[in-house]
């Protein structure tokens, strides 16, 4: 039998008289856990596991109802997590599930933006140094510029902050990555336009200088067997639209893109010129963000394993803050990708 328990009324109004069992019964399945369990963790006491305990705090959070006073924690600590312009949905992708999974270890996320004319990542990265952050996620930063200088994640290690590097290997760098494997992303998504009947296949992609860009440019070389059909531009819708003018002059029926804006970029350049999305031209993404299945048309991409690659980051970063990492040295952890076929593609016109 399931005790009573307070269940605080939910934010912005409510009957907080009415019985505490429907709200109970609501938590527990929002949670997927039993009643019993969800009364144990909003009662505070011991023998849940860490996993099941955040799910009925989310279920908390989605349902609307405040946090009973014995369940606020103290933090265990501040993480810093740097990324770059939020207007790429998947950057907050990425940030709300590694601040999900820091919540869920006690850790208090602090958040920063690089935005133009902002502040740069030395100058936000010295204001979370000087803030007593316990670690840093940097996601999509400087390490992952060819042309930057590797020395100011050497001086992090040597002032003893832990830090993980998500998308962007750099080999001068000692250190944890996480990474998804680009090359193989770029292999499918030809490989896929290439079983619909396109020869001629074009990549639209960001500046050969960032270490995403040169791996898919590798491996669409790898599938093509020739980089005469590449096209460098900015990882935007514009950027795309740009690279698409050239890639459509050359009689590209397909294109393979760097990521998701990018090929929201070349299906309005194609439709400038008259063509229709993919009964003229295939159009393929990359990244799989949240909103890519309610495009016109919804978006074939190469989906991103989001949830598995901000995890192990989080758990790669927290080895490092414990002193108890099991490699030495860099590591890279290489995600697989996930072709995703929505309506953007389509066999070739004879």
């Amino acid at each position: 039998m399931v005790g009573r328990v307070s269940v605080p009324a939910p934010r912005g109004g409510g009957n907080a008289t009415a019985p505490a069992a429907p709200r109970l019964a609501h938590i527990a399945a929002q949670a997927k856990v039993s009643e019993a369990t969800a009364s144990r963790v909003l009662n505070g006491k011991a023998g849940v596991a860490a996993g099941t305990r955040q799910r009925v705090l989310a279920a908390l959070d989605v349902l609307g109802y405040e946090r009973p006073v014995r369940l606020k924690q103290r933090s265990a600590g501040l993480i810093g997590l740097l990324t770059p312009e939020l207007t790429n949905p998947i950057f907050p992708a990425f940030a709300q599930v590694i601040e999900q999974t820091l919540a869920g270890h006690g850790y208090t996320p602090l958040l920063c933006t690089q935005i133009p004319g902002g502040a740069t990542e030395d100058e936000l990265v010295e204001q979370l140094v000087e803030r007593g952050v316990d670690g840093i996620v940097f996601l999509s930063g400087l390490h992952s510029d060819l042309s930057s200088d590797p020395a100011r994640y050497e001086a992090l290690t040597a002032r003893s902050v832990p830090y993980v590097l998500v998308n962007g290997y750099n080999e001068a760098v000692t250190a944890p990555f996480v990474s998804t494997d680009d090359r193989a992303a770029a292999q499918m998504a030809v490989t896929h336009l290439r079983e619909l009947g396109h020869i001629r296949v074009g990549l639209a992609v960001g500046p050969v200088r960032y270490v995403p860009s040169h791996r898919k440019r590798e491996g669409f070389i790898e599938a093509t067997g020739s980089a005469d059909l590449i096209q460098h531009t900015l990882f935007s819708v514009e950027g795309g639209q740009a690279a698409a003018g050239s890639l459509l002059d050359a009689g590209c029926t397909g294109v393979v893109c760097g990521s998701d804006m990018m090929a929201l970029g070349v299906i309005r350049a194609a439709r400038d010129r008259g063509l229709r999305v993919p009964e003229d031209v295939s159009v393929v993404g990359y990244d799989d963000s949240p909103l890519t299945p309610f495009t016109d048309p919804p978006l074939t991409t190469v989906r991103q394993p989001v949830q598995a690659m901000a995890t192990a980051a989080v758990g790669a970063l927290l080895e490092e803050i414990r002193g108890s990492a099991v490699a030495v040295g860099r590591t890279e952890f290489v995600f697989q990708p996930e072709l995703v076929v929505r309506g953007s593609t389509g066999q070739v016109r004879a």
